[in-house]
């Protein structure tokens, strides 16, 4: 072995959380104030069906921990350093103080010292959908094989896996996406000789080679349209490749990519000439709310990788043929990447038609790995853009999903440690300001100190999927359905 892998090996020791017996204590990203919490649910604003906002104390010596929570005269007081609620107790609290503020006052003696510190919740009137759905996955590119795709109930802690490495013998798997929020049409993909992507419309499942003569690949990034008849879809040469420069892990680029729509009922794949260039990538689309529009990123190509850090792509909008799949000759650029010196992906329109969410990274089109990653909200009524200031964090925020009503939606951020990626809630007023995010509640205050997974592209569902292990199982045994190319150039 090298001395290199061995130097690797020891800072990865030394920069791993435990691996010493170092105190976590005082290494958390935790609140400010005279009391630090983890997570930070301080001064936050949540929906009133939300899952308790379990939390420690995150210092040394902490004791005789005491905290109250009071809505309209009514209080809960917990003891201990480790604030947790049973959930029956939680949701009749939070119910009777929906469209109020809950005040939490807390004291404790901290090495050997009393402290005392007060807060705000605002409980929203507006819930959020009841169901998300992400990939757990390790934060490197080594471990793709070790994968699952879960679906975590939002008001509880119950979580179901529906599709893990152990049911597809070791394949990768991505991509989980809801049409409008609905549980029971939705899309996900196994990759490999055996896989396809798996298709739930109304309860009944389809493994699909969204593939055909004249494409760069199979699909990749894409979403379902309202009707239930179209998906639209990019096709990508994706290569991965790695920083030598400090401060950066790895990049991953597009040496070639377009777009195309597969015809569910049909079995085709809708490939058009215009979105399908060669001096120009396309990829990341999205349906506006009502199908009638899609959005996608496009840049003009370089020569990679060697210029990567001058690809920067530019947000634009095509009329979408709702009868024949086909996307419109005329583009609206809605965002000029390179006007701004910057990168789009990741469009996401809201359900009620107002707004649309978009990640901007430097430069490239991955922006995992880019802790400048932030994220953007278009008004679609008045064409304005601007920088979600008030939920940017300190590391990259990218892969966000609305809740069906419009007010909420959920992104993954790496804030803090920089290495795992997490699903951070935010709350969206009809002004387009946004809340301070809160992470998603667990069961215990110390689930994120010891889980070294990922949540990756987390997404929002009004009811759950019904899909278990044993369906993809299923459908990773079956038979794909082929797709035949329809090309509607002529």
């Amino acid at each position: 072995m090298s001395k290199r892998f061995f130097l690797f090996a020891a800072l990865a020791c030394f920069l791993l959380p435990g691996c010493g017996g170092e105190d976590l204590a005082d290494a958390v990203a935790g609140s400010e104030g005279p009391l630090v919490i983890y997570p930070d649910y301080k001064e936050v604003t949540i929906p009133p069906n939300i899952a308790p906002l379990n939390y420690r104390y995150a210092m040394k010596e902490v004791r005789n921990a005491q905290t109250t929570f009071t809505v309209d005269g009514r209080s809960v007081t917990i003891r201990g350093a480790e604030v947790t609620w049973p959930v029956r107790k939680w949701k009749t609290f939070l119910a009777d103080a929906a469209g109020k503020t809950i005040r939490v006052e807390a004291s404790a003696t901290v090495r050997g010292e009393p402290v005392t510190d007060a807060w705000n919740i605002e409980v929203s009137e507006d819930p959020i959908d009841g169901y998300l759905t992400y990939r757990l996955i390790e934060p490197s590119y080594q471990m793709w094989n070790e994968v699952s795709i879960e679906e975590r109930c939002l008001e509880t802690f119950d979580e179901i896996t529906i599709c893990d490495h152990q049911h597809t013998e070791n394949a990768c798997m991505n991509c989980h996406v809801h049409g409008q929020q609905r549980g029971d049409y939705s899309l996900y993909y196994i990759r490999g000789p055996r896989g396809g992507a798996i298709l739930n419309k109304e309860g009944n499942l389809r493994k699909l080679t969204l593939n055909a003569p004249g494409m760069l690949s199979g699909t990749v990034y894409g979403e379902l349209h309202p009707s239930g008849r179209f998906g639209v879809f990019s096709t990508n040469v994706i290569i991965p490749g790695f920083h030598t420069m400090a401060g950066n892990r790895m990049e991953v680029y597009d040496t070639a990519s377009d777009l195309t729509v597969a015809d569910f009922d049909n079995n085709v794949m809708v490939n058009v000439p215009h979105v399908a260039r060669a001096d120009a990538w396309e990829t990341f689309p999205c349906f506006s709310a009502d199908g009638s529009s899609v959005y996608y990123c496009v840049a003009d190509t370089l020569s990679l990788p060697e210029q990567i850090a001058e690809v920067r792509y530019s947000l634009v909008r095509a009329p979408f043929d709702g009868t024949s799949g086909r996307i419109g000759e005329q583009v609206d650029t809605v965002w000029n990447g390179p006007a701004h010196q910057a990168s789009a992906c990741h469009p996401k329109a809201s359900p009620d038609g107002r707004w649309l969410l978009f990640t901007v990274s430097d430069y490239g089109t991955f922006p995992l790995f880019h802790t400048e990653s932030t994220l953007n909200l278009v008004d679609l009524r008045t064409g304005e853009v601007r920088p979600l200031d008030e939920v940017k964090g300190d590391k990259s925020d990218t892969y966000h999903s609305w809740s069906s009503n419009g007010r909420w939606f959920v992104f993954a951020s790496k804030r803090g440690d920089g290495m795992y990626g997490k699903p951070y809630f935010s709350h969206l007023d009809e002004s387009g300001r946004a809340t301070k995010p809160f992470v998603l509640p667990q069961k215990s205050p110390r689930f994120y100190d010891n889980t070294f997974k990922s949540f990756n592209i987390p997404d929002l569902g009004r009811a759950s999927t019904g899909m278990t292990v044993r369906d993809a199982r299923r459908m990773f045994k079956s038979p794909s359905e082929s797709f035949a190319q329809a090309d509607m150039g002529k």
